[in-house]
């Protein structure tokens, strides 16, 4: 049965009361909820999405691209660009909540050529960054390069929009992207910019070769828009009938309004943008404003109609947000084709065919298909079945499906999955592109798979078919209603009964009497009846009435004859086909008392027509008077609902009926929940006039109204109505009085449950009256909100509302039981919702007070009490000081400390007289804590009278006392100062024990095999030693040369490129530029690196370059002291010998000495923390470097954990071991013990646990109790000075075995807190550095230490690292295969030709120029700096580490013997006893390479050509060239050219006009 489109009549008034709760639950089963949905989830605000036909599903957010399976698990991530870092990074600019379509930082995801004979899939990706880049790489491995790319192909703004397709045109057949997008907009001054070519500014749509490197635009391939028009927003890009089809509206980014109507834009599918003309399109029935915004876009091609989401403003807050504001409109292409002008109204056209006025003709919709509705943003079309099926998200999380019927007629929308979160659904569904059964709903941050339809739901046969869902059918075989696919395939497929000619194909036993003397039991609908069996059995007796076979292809039957009368109450009827059943029991126990012919019929009965009775089907009846075919009854149709066809809408909000008028004024709430509400209350005039009045509740517009009765007028002003449940959304109200015209009441949102996410505070006093808050949403729809306590039962409290909290005072609690929890719950209608707990402690305890005064104005009032977990507020609290005779003076609160014994409050009072004589007269000061009063007393002060009675028998005392003590005193002194140097030389000689004990025996676990060592690519590499402290310019490399036309460089940077590859002319701008006062060091040295970039993929011409200036400054050099040259970096050769160095030995870094040196690295790591580390200085027990020593280090020990992994969406693999051991120390942080948990996580699976540290929480299980571990929280130690001491494992009193549960946090999470000098950890401040604070059991006890005592610990890091370090070491100066690199060979020799042609004789001169060149000027550099190699972070401590054996490796390499005495620097005495054997194996290192053969020139040329072939493509060459131009223009003037020779003049003479035009620019 279809459902008509058509607006139907009201229903019947409903009962007063809501549907039963079981009722409602039942129905909400419908919608899946996402238990069993597949769901991936991105770190950024997902931009596009697009599903491939082989390959899976692409995911575009922020700068990453990710590939999933079709189940949505996570395959592989990619960085836009294959950029440095990984995708958990976030983008600096978020989209807002709710984007517009294409409002992102992904532009474009568009899969092409698959399946094209021969050709392999390719994925095409536009970003915002590098003025709207796009890429293309292969579909089928992302992990390749990307093949082509260009820029300014799509819009560079995030708010921007872009739409695109990809398609095949042309003799060649070549493929080509026709885009359009907003490419210029205004931005608010805050906001990114980008500015376009001066070509792209006036575009609108453009046509862009993909088979070209860059993508370039054509010649006649623009669209330019109408001079003075606006900016346009487009939504989407497809292909029809041999054209281009793009759906947009014109849009005023800064208002934020739309300033036309929406339409579509048409150009040819053609090599050429040929315009065919605009059209718009009208989407404004039923809105008074019309609908200006196009949301979505669906092109149904098998019924040539396009979908659309249309909108209207809605306003910043969604305030303008009605039943109407959205709109799904169908439209016809032929109908939009025909009526498309090629008029200059959006874009120019060369067209002058319209007349000046004319305005694009309106396109109207399909009226029957139009769905209004209060939040759409997606659409989804596609046909199914011959029956049209449309898929819609909500701006609440819903997905609806909508099925048209044969005249496209819409009927209501059925909910097939709702968003737990209530996130808004993005604009764009996308289709599984293999199983028709699955939609890819994409949503915020998330992306799931959902079934197309809840086959499940209906129960069955007749209630599968008549749902007329083409996705669902009935299955024989499984007797149940499900998808085709699951019930079997091939011949199977018989079994599966689709929705084509509805209920009546449905399998039904009938009992029919074919004559007098006889009853035949059968079967009918639609199934194959071969091999069919019947059996009819007595149900009470087991006897076989009847049972038979099918013959020849016809359905099985059997016969009953018949009798007078039967005793045969209850039957079984059991049809058996070869894969099915079915069964059916009759019971004929009542057919005599039965007197209608429906209700005869309908248990199995037969109805006499003539005598008009029901008798037993097996008993004597006329066959001409028998029935048992329930449409043949004769039954009188009821009429229709009265109302039904005539309602009238008033928007006057007024009826006027025989002179009364009836006036609405609102309607309160406005918000209710799904689950309906009893007592909504009407406000108006004239309300006890009326006799019949009932509401209208009218929704999306194919739906049907809700008719509801009032149930009760209170007075003339105020009426009371009872609403039933139903789904979400927005509904429009009116009231009908008397079957008048119906009065608008307003908007009525039917809205969520509420959600429950956080209770602060979470503990409070059992004398109650704190301020609670309950944290969430949907909270203005509750009733009550309840306190559940075991003993007391359920206690309403008193609540205030927002939509996104509650406040409550804590109610009284006092009972027995002291300590307790109790459930807090929030009642909507009859059901209670789950919000927490709130924790009963017992109430706070006050010791006393003191009283300062602050001059004689203000005082000052210290409240002391006992530590507690309450965290109290100004709120909660109230202060009053009682004075003199019962006066009274508030005050006021200022803050609370809490220090390791005691917290103090203090409060002040302000702006009085006589503070003095106050502070003196105080009694008493009265604290109130909610429901709790308390009187907190001062110290008593004795009387004068009584000190002078008392004075002199105490000073008696006191002075025998004093004798007898002092005596005792003085013994017991002596015993101890004994005692404590005993003690003393005891911890001394213990400490001393235990380090030469750890030296003789402490072994650390170094793992050979760590996995894929993380090497960042080679231009990373380059330019982070290119650039070491100039970040700044690395960003302008990463775009790639081919990415520019090669006719786009200006004269300037030709003939710069031209002049620099002349030798003379660029040795003789260096030196000039060398003599220049202003050009600094740091010009020299940038200058340098430009120069490399520049010159990268000629390293044949950049070697005899550095030929050139090496020889020009040794002859500089030797007129002075030539062991100092190449020591420092103060020319442009040295650090071009350095960046010749990078280049050259990359190679070499990479395949010997990078796995030793990252072994060593995280050795280093490794050793550092097995001891503690002080997470404020990173000062730690192990290091290397005596700065970096952690010398105050208290006493620690190991704990054994027991860890549980959360197991998250991002981890869901079977493989992964979710509960492992992890040791800690009691002294670590609880961000320390995070780190060594997320490594041995690392260390035990091989791969990460798919969370960053600030996302993931800590949680100690003890039972069935747990508590979250933090840093910092309410328990944290307080110093005396204000300084908080952070929490360690010690802390929480944690012991070995103990279980941890790591979760995923809900709440907002912020990165890593950067502590100040406000916080501690191991390292105690001055005040408290002799208190031992770690325990009770160690308090009063003072811990005697000394730097000098740890100094061992140097020693026992140096031996753990010892063997890694010397496999660092021989690595370096190793010769694999008896060869040495190119080029340190070349360069060795070429030094050693330099020092015989200079006659120099002193062979430490030439050791010390090859020592400077390569140890000092690349391999330190390297040692010092591993994030120059790796893609690591270097921490501070690390790099003092790291120092220490960089200072080691360079004293191997120096000539001079060290006198190292017992007053030397320990770091420098750490490796004495190494540097002597070192110096050997280098001795051995420069001899072995001397003695190798001389390389030939031929050989050197080889091989610098093949690293410049590697390196093609690496940089943009012209950003270099640009910086070396800046420097020329900046340095030279016309006495610099006057130093050149006259040999050059002529080359010189053109460039010279040249940067005099650029000046004059």
């Amino acid at each position: 049965m279809e459902v008509s489109g058509r607006k139907a009549p009201p229903r019947p008034p409903r009962p007063a009361a809501p549907l039963p709760l079981l009722a409602y639950l039942l129905a909400l089963a419908a919608p899946a909820r996402g238990a069993d949905e597949p769901v991936w989830r991105s770190e950024q605000a997902i931009g596009a999405i697009a599903a491939s036909r082989e390959n899976g599903v692409f995911v575009a957010s922020g700068s990453c691209l990710d590939q999933l399976d079709y189940s949505l698990k996570h395959r592989l991530s990619r960085l836009y660009r294959d950029q440095a870092g990984n995708c958990t990074e976030p983008v600096s600019l978020a989209p807002p909540a709710r984007p517009r379509p294409g409002s992102s930082f992904s532009k474009l995801l568009l899969p092409y050529r698959e399946g094209a004979a021969g050709l392999e899939g390719l994925l095409l990706t536009g970003w915002t960054f590098d003025r709207g880049a796009c890429e293309v790489r292969p579909l089928g491995n992302l992990s390749r390069g990307s093949l082509r790319n260009g820029t300014e192909v799509v819009s560079c703004h995030p708010q921007g929009s872009t739409a695109g397709v990809v398609y095949r045109a042309g003799d060649n057949h070549l493929w080509y992207l026709a885009v359009a997008a907003t490419y210029v907009l205004p931005e608010p001054e805050t906001a990114s910019r980008c500015n376009p070519a001066a070509s792209d500014r006036g575009t609108a749509i453009a046509l862009k070769n993909t088979e070209s490197r860059s993508l370039p635009t054509q010649e006649l391939g623009r669209l330019k828009l109408r001079y003075g028009a606006g900016s346009l927003h487009f939504v989407d890009a497809f292909l029809w009938n041999g054209s281009v089809y793009f759906p947009y509206y014109p849009y005023n980014y800064t208002s934020g309004a739309a300033t036309g109507w929406p339409s579509m834009a048409r150009i040819a599918q053609s090599t050429e943008v040929l315009f065919q003309g605009q059209a718009a399109l009208d989407c404004g029935h039923g809105h008074p404003d019309g609908r200006r915004l196009l949301l979505s876009s669906s092109l149904v091609e098998a019924l040539d109609i396009w979908a659309g989401v249309f909108s209207a403003a809605t306003g910043e807050g969604q305030e303008k947000r009605s039943p109407a504001t959205t709109a799904l409109c169908l439209f016809r292409m032929s109908e939009i084709q025909a009526r498309a002008k090629s008029c200059s109204w959006d874009f120019e056209t060369t067209q002058h065919n319209c007349k000046e006025g004319d305005q694009p003709e309106r396109v109207q919709p399909i009226a029957s298909s139009t769905l209004i509705h209060s939040d759409l943003t997606s659409v989804y079309g596609t046909v199914v079945m011959n029956r049209t099926v449309l898929f819609l998200g909500t701006g609440d999380g819903q997905l609806l499906k909508v099925i048209l019927g044969e005249n496209l007629t819409s009927n209501c929308p059925e909910v097939i999955y709702e968003i737990k979160e209530e996130t808004p659904v993005f604009y764009k569904l996308v289709p599984h592109p293999l199983m028709d059964i699955y939609i890819y709903l994409t949503a915020g941050k998330e992306v799931r798979r959902i079934r197309v339809a809840n086959c499940s739901k209906h129960k069955s046969c007749s209630e599968c078919l008549a749902a007329a869902d083409p996705h669902c059918g009935w299955c024989l075989s499984l007797q149940r209603c499900t998808f085709q696919g699951t019930c079997g395939q091939g011949k199977k497929l018989e079994n599966w009964l689709d929705i084509s000619s509805g209920a009546k194909k449905c399998p039904k036993i009938q009992i029919i009497r074919n004559s007098r003397d006889k009853t035949t039991v059968t079967i009918a609908g639609s199934f194959s009846p071969a091999d069919s069996e019947c059996v009819v059995r007595n149900v009470d007796t087991g006897k076989v009435l009847c049972q038979g076979k099918s013959q020849q292809n016809r359905t099985c039957a059997c016969s009953i004859p018949t009798r007078p009368s039967y005793n045969v109450l209850v039957v079984n009827v059991t049809f058996s086909f070869p894969s099915w059943n079915l069964s059916e029991r009759f019971n004929f126990t009542n057919c005599a008392s039965l007197r209608e012919c429906l209700a005869c019929i309908g248990p199995g009965c037969a109805w006499c027509k003539r005598e008009r009775k029901c008798i037993h089907p097996f008993t004597s009846c006329d066959p001409s008077d028998y029935e048992r075919n329930q449409e043949l009854c004769q039954v009188e149709k009821s009429p229709k609902a009265s109302g039904g066809g005539r309602l009238k809408e008033n928007k006057n909000n007024r009826t006027n009926k025989g002179g009364q008028i009836f006036h609405i004024k609102a309607i309160e709430p406005q918000k209710i929940s799904t689950l309906g509400k009893r007592n909504v209350i009407v406000t108006g005039a004239n309300f006890t006039q009326a006799s019949n009045i009932t509401m209208i509740l009218k929704g999306t517009s194919t739906c049907d109204k809700d008719v509801i009765q009032v149930s009760h007028v209170l007075n003339d002003t105020h009426m009371k109505f009872s609403l039933p449940s139903s789904r979400k959304e927005m509904k429009d109200v009116c009231i009908q009085f008397d079957d008048r015209a119906c009065s608008s009441a307003g908007a009525l949102s039917y809205i969520a449950l509420p959600q429950c996410s956080l209770t602060v505070p979470g503990t409070t006093w059992i004398s109650g009256g704190q301020n609670i808050t309950v944290m969430g949403r949907n909270f203005d729809v509750i009733d009550n909100l309840i306190i559940s306590h075991e003993l007391k039962g359920n206690i309403n409290v008193s609540v205030y509302c927002m939509a996104t909290f509650c406040g409550f005072l804590a109610p009284n609690l006092k009972s027995p039981k002291v300590r307790t929890n109790v459930a807090v719950k929030l009642k909507v209608q009859d059901t209670y919702l789950d919000c927490g707990t709130l924790k009963y402690l017992e109430d706070p305890r006050f010791t006393g007070y003191r009283v300062e005064p602050e001059g004689d104005t203000e005082l000052e009032v210290k409240i002391q009490k006992e530590n507690d977990n309450f965290n109290i507020s100004k709120k909660d609290i109230e202060i009053t000081l009682f004075h003199g005779e019962n006066k009274q003076l508030n005050c006021s609160f200022e803050n609370i400390t809490r220090n390791q014994d005691l917290t103090t409050i203090l409060c002040k009072i302000k702006g009085i007289k006589n503070a003095n004589s106050i502070a003196a007269s105080s009694k008493k000061v009265r604290v109130k804590l909610g429901n709790l009063e308390l009187y907190v007393e001062q110290e008593s002060v004795p009387s004068t009278w009584y000190f002078l009675i008392v004075l002199p028998v105490l000073l008696a005392v006191v002075i025998f006392a004093a004798v007898g003590v002092t005596r005792h005193k003085s013994k017991e002194l002596s015993r101890k100062q004994s005692q404590q140097l005993e003690l003393l030389e005891s911890e001394l000689r213990k400490e001393i024990r235990d380090g030469f004990a750890e030296l003789q025996m402490d072994k650390l676990d170094v793992v050979d095999s760590f996995g894929t060592i993380p090497f960042l690519d080679y231009k990373h590499f380059a330019l982070r030693t290119f650039f070491p402290e100039s970040g700044g310019f690395t960003h302008i490399f990463t775009e790639d040369m081919h990415n520019r036309d090669a006719n786009d460089k200006n004269e300037s940077l030709t003939a710069l490129d031209a002049l620099i590859c002349n030798k003379s002319f660029l040795v003789t701008v260096i030196h000039t530029l060398e003599k220049q006062k202003n050009f600094s060091v740091k010009d020299r040295c940038l200058f340098a690196s430009f120069l490399t970039i520049a010159l990268q993929t000629k390293l044949v011409y950049l070697t005899s370059i550095l030929e050139v200036l090496t020889r020009d400054l040794m002859e500089q050099s030797s007129n002075m002291q030539p062991k100092l040259m190449l020591r420092r970096t103060e020319s442009v050769v040295e650090k071009l010998l350095t960046n010749w160095m990078s280049v050259c030995l990359s190679g070499f870094l990479r395949e010997t000495v990078g796995e030793p040196f990252y072994l060593l690295v995280t050795t280093l790591n490794q050793k550092i923390n097995k001891g503690p580390v002080d997470v404020i200085t990173c000062k730690a027990l192990y290091t290397l470097n005596e700065d970096w020593l952690l010398w105050q280090v208290p006493e620690f020990s190991t704990v054994a954990l027991n860890v549980i992994f959360e197991k998250i969406p991002e981890n869901e693999s079977a493989d992964v071991c979710r509960n492992i051991s992890v040791n800690v120390l009691d002294c670590d942080t609880i961000g320390q013990a995070k780190e060594k948990i997320f490594q041995a996580f690392l260390s035990k699976n091989g791969s990460p646990y798919g969370l960053q540290l600030n996302e993931i929480g800590l949680e100690l299980q003890v039972g069935t109790r747990q508590k979250e571990l933090l840093d910092i929280d309410s328990s944290s130690v307080i110093l005396e000075d204000g300084i908080t001491k952070l929490n360690t494992i010690g802390h929480y009193e944690i012991s070995n075995g103990s279980t941890i549960k790591v979760f995923k946090k809900i709440a907002n999470f912020t990165s890593d807190v950067e502590y100040s000098d406000d916080h501690c950890h191991l390292i105690l401040p001055d005040s408290e550095a002799f208190q031992d604070v770690q325990g009770k059991r160690h308090r009063g006890k003072h811990k005697f230490k000394v730097k000098e005592m740890y100094l061992t610990k140097l020693l026992s890091t140096k031996v753990a690292i010892h063997s890694v370090l010397e496999k660092l070491f021989r690595s370096i100066w190793s010769l694999p295969n008896s060869r040495a690199p190119f080029a340190i060979k070349y360069f060795f020799d070429f030094l050693d030709a330099q020092a015989e042609n200079k006659k120099i004789t002193d062979p430490d001169v030439v050791h010390i120029w090859k020592t400077n060149s390569l140890p000092l000027r690349f391999w330190v550099n390297i040692l010092k700096n591993p994030q120059f190699v790796f893609d690591i972070k270097k921490t501070p401590h690390i790099d003092g580490c790291l120092s220490v054996i960089a200072q080691a490796f360079m004293d191997a390499f120096s000539l001079t013997e060290q006198q190292l005495g017992k007053e030397a620097p320990t770091n420098k005495l750490l490796y004495a006893k190494d540097i002597p054997t070192y110096k050997e194996e280098v001795k051995s290192y420069y001899k072995a390479i001397r003695d190798l053969p001389p390389l030939s020139s031929l050989e050197m040329e080889e091989f610098l050509t093949q690293e410049s072939k590697k390196h093609e493509n690496e940089f943009n060459e012209e950003v270099a060239l640009t910086e070396i131009y800046k420097y020329i223009v900046k340095y030279f003037d016309e006495s610099c050219w006057d130093r050149l020779s006259m040999s050059m003049v002529r080359i010189a003479h053109q460039f010279h006009l040249l940067l005099e035009d650029q000046v004059k620019r």
